[in-house]
């Protein structure tokens, strides 16, 4: 079961403004349970910056990704195929990870 979360600088607004509200990830870092509360840090320099309570994890294939996921990514559905493909090349099953962020 992972211990804690990184997300790419970039996306640390969006998360902590409550913009960005589920992470697709691979099923290396699918190993978290609906109520987990795990630690947030930055990718590139391991800086936390909030802590995160695990909602549910779903499976989810690359096809399937619909306009809602993007926007619960705060992106276009275009920009998340990109961000997708860019991240997991040639990655077809994904793991939805929905979260809230935690008062500070």
């Amino acid at each position: 079961m992972l211990t804690k979360m990184t997300f790419f600088e970039r996306f640390e607004r969006d998360i902590l403004s409550g913009a960005k509200t589920i992470t697709l990830r691979d099923e290396a870092e699918s190993h978290v349970e609906s109520g987990q509360i795990l630690p947030v840090s930055t990718f590139e320099t391991d800086r936390w910056f909030c802590d995160i309570q695990i909602v549910d994890v779903t499976p989810v294939s690359l096809s399937e990704l619909t306009d809602v996921h993007a926007e619960q990514e705060n992106m276009t559905l275009a920009q998340l195929r990109n961000v997708i493909a860019e991240i997991y090349p040639g990655l077809e099953q994904l793991f939805m990870i929905r979260f809230n962020v935690l008062p500070q």
